[in-house]
């Protein structure tokens, strides 16, 4: 079984986040930088059908040169190899870097692609979907349980208020939910074994890629901090009924919700 994980690298989820002097971007100086969660959901159920029906698992990124860490982190965890496209300095949204994707996978051998069903950086929820039709290979999204069958690929996805059951023809993509897993942890065997793993660099030019296709149709016209909540207010009375007369009132005559 060959199997690819598309991945990507963002801003830990525990850092601060500061917005740039520029609006429309993060300050990135010391700031620790990971796999998009879902990404990881992705590559330990890679290694998980590896380890049951063997083959390779290839990680395949879109970044800058920094983005070889996370991957080198995907290797730690038992991944093959990896292959990284540097767009340079070439500003990409999501189709773009999907087009991306999609060029440097098409000369690749592949059974199936796990990616993340969105990354919690941009969370625009289109990349792999976006890959899966410029491949024109099924999409299956949302996954928290896979089961390979002869040919095919059977998932059960989260939908609002359930679940749902998808088969699909291989080669398929599909998409990593929280609950599909629990990505294992690296060790520091693993962490010395990826550094002699393959990892390939490329350019946009190494995968055939012309920059004027990849002019982004979705710009960040500024980006704003949430504001700060207020704190929150102990209601003062002599009985709990009272207590309850003054939530009433101040739902219905300040806050407005009754």
């Amino acid at each position: 079984m060959e199997i690819l994980v598309l991945l990507k690298q963002v801003p830990s989820t525990e850092a601060l986040i500061e917005v740039a002097d520029d609006g429309v971007s993060i300050k990135t100086e010391g700031l620790r930088f990971v796999i998009n969660p879902y990404d990881e959901l992705a590559v330990e159920e890679a290694l998980r059908i590896r380890e049951a029906q063997g083959g390779t698992v290839t990680i395949v990124s879109v970044g800058p040169a920094k983005a070889a860490e996370a991957i080198r982190t995907g290797l730690a965890m038992g991944a093959d190899k990896g292959i990284l496209v540097n767009p340079g300095d070439l500003n990409c949204d999501g189709l773009a870097v999907a087009k991306i994707l999609a060029a440097a996978i098409k000369p690749l051998s592949y059974d199936l692609i796990i990616a993340g069903h969105r990354a919690v950086d941009d969370d625009n929820f289109q990349t792999a979907t976006a890959v899966a039709e410029l491949l024109g290979i099924a999409n299956v999204s949302m996954v928290i349980k896979q089961e390979l069958l002869d040919g095919k690929i059977r998932c059960q996805c989260t939908v609002e208020g359930g679940t749902k059951t998808v088969d699909a023809p291989l080669p398929a993509l599909i998409a990593a939910q929280r609950g599909l897993n629990k990505p294992r942890f690296t060790s520091m065997s693993g962490i010395m074994k990826a550094k002699k793993k393959p990892l390939e660099t490329k350019s946009l030019a190494d995968v055939g890629i012309d920059i004027d296709g990849l002019q982004p149709l979705v710009q960040v016209k500024a980006l704003r901090l949430p504001e700060e909540r207020s704190g929150g207010r102990i209601i003062e009375g002599d009985s709990v009924q009272a207590k309850v007369s003054e939530l009433a009132r101040l739902l219905r005559e300040e806050a407005k919700v009754i």
